[in-house]
């Protein structure tokens, strides 16, 4: 696995300044099936770095602009009249990778028919059962920044999201390469150059790697620990769930094989439980006014539990 993540934070990092860690998390996510929130302001390589690492892994991408009169047909497909025949036409999300661009532009309906995908990894058209190729990841972006004309993604579809990456503005040495590098009109000449260093069988081999991993009971109860202790917190409304339990010891297993091991920590645990938790917790109205963030949440409940001795 390791391999497989140093080869594609090289061709990302073609076109791409400092991604390596949005790429290794990515890389994460498809090996557990699992789906990515990427959040940031606009301008920071969000959508960039999703469509260059689908062209690294070389699977079937589909990118969709989110908006507020798209309806679920628009994604998931329609029923045509062809020939006499009621035929389905598969929409943009029948695809190995969809990139889902602005996913808070777009009405709850809408949205609905993602969340269908996301846990599913299917979707319903006029009521047939439509199953989605293997593997299936959703990398959505979202500006925090702007709120008007925004649907405020529910707990439940949040829930569903493995991971929230938090991509913010690079730091000056890094933008100055980003302004000088060479382009083809607007686009990074490098984008043309990326090579595909993946595909479909190597994700669903890092997937059963992953699955291999040990997990020692004491690793598992402190990754309880830490999402029950989310929910004890005075600054958040609404906790952690059973899910995001299963969640982080999932990811601590793709951490640890990251790391080059067999077996998790609680290190790996305490390593992803920023962006598997964070974007779960609700804060209450007192703390979002005393300027609380949901990652101060996460680094309080992560204070408050103990750190096991021995794993």
């Amino acid at each position: 696995m390791n391999e497989l993540v140093t080869a594609l934070r090289d061709e990302v990092g073609r076109v791409v300044r400092d991604a390596d860690r949005t790429v290794e998390l990515l890389v994460a996510a498809a090996a557990l099936g699992g789906h990515v929130l990427l959040e940031g302001p606009p301008g920071v390589a969000k959508t960039l770095t999703a469509t260059t690492l689908a062209r690294a892994l070389d699977v079937d991408a589909s990118r969709i602009q989110l908006t507020p009169d798209m309806l679920p047909s628009d994604i998931t497909g329609t029923v045509a009249l062809r020939g006499g025949e009621l035929v389905f036409r598969p929409g943009p999300v029948f695809c190995n990778l969809l990139i889902a661009d602005e996913i808070n532009r777009t009405p709850p309906k809408t949205q609905s028919a993602l969340l269908e995908a996301m846990q599913e990894g299917a979707v319903s058209v006029d009521g047939v059962r439509h199953e989605l190729p293997d593997p299936f990841l959703l990398v959505a972006t979202q500006n925090p920044v702007e709120h008007e004309g925004t649907y405020p993604l529910p707990e439940a579809q949040l829930d569903r999201f493995l991971l929230r990456i938090r991509v913010d503005y690079p730091d000056e040495a890094a933008e100055r390469e980003i302004v000088g590098a060479s382009r083809d009109g607007l686009r990074p000449a490098a984008f043309e150059q990326v090579r595909a260093v993946a595909g479909p069988d190597q994700l669903r081999a890092a997937r059963a790697l992953v699955a291999e991993t040990y997990v020692h009971d004491d690793v598992a109860a402190y990754a309880v620990a830490i999402v029950r202790a989310t929910r004890a917190l005075p600054s958040v409304a609404l906790g952690a769930s059973p899910r995001a339990g299963v969640h982080l010891v999932a990811a601590a297993q793709a951490a640890a094989r990251l790391a080059g091991r067999d077996f998790a920590t609680p290190d790996d645990v305490r390593e992803m439980a920023e962006p598997v938790l964070a974007h779960r917790l609700v804060l209450s109205p007192e703390a979002e006014l005393e300027g609380t963030r949901d990652i101060d949440a996460v680094a309080a409940a992560l204070t408050a539990v103990p750190v096991p001795v021995s794993s």
